[in-house]
């Protein structure tokens, strides 16, 4: 289910996970995605991709230490992004800045709302 991208393209509360480090990360990959936006360079879409690594494997490791019982499934998903974030380069499309914003957020809140409450 596709849900709602905030206009303009920033983090809030609607997408806290409740882990202080993750919705800092996740608030950092808002701000990737809006600064690819605004200007869309290399250099941007460089930083976006190392804070998507990052937060994937910390989310990943807190996952996995906790024992989540999706975390195969849900690191499926990362690693598929992560993927598909390989195969593009900017500038980005308006397509693709589309299917960025609209995969993280569709990923926190269908996705990452699940482990609320189970990780350590």
């Amino acid at each position: 289910m596709a849900h709602p991208i905030p206009k303009p393209f920033k983090w809030s509360n609607e997408f806290e996970v409740f882990y202080a480090n993750l919705d800092d990360e996740h608030r950092g990959l808002f701000d990737g995605i809006f600064a690819c936006g605004e200007a869309n360079t290399a250099e941007n879409y460089g930083a976006l991709v190392e804070k998507v690594k990052t937060h994937f494997a910390n989310e990943e490791k807190m996952m996995s230490s906790s024992n989540y019982a999706n975390f195969a499934t849900h690191k499926q998903a990362h690693d598929e992004f992560v993927g598909k974030c390989g195969g593009l380069s900017a500038p980005l499309s308006d397509d693709n800045l589309i299917y960025l914003q609209q995969w993280l957020v569709d990923h926190i809140k269908g996705i990452d709302f699940k482990y609320k409450g189970k990780l350590n």
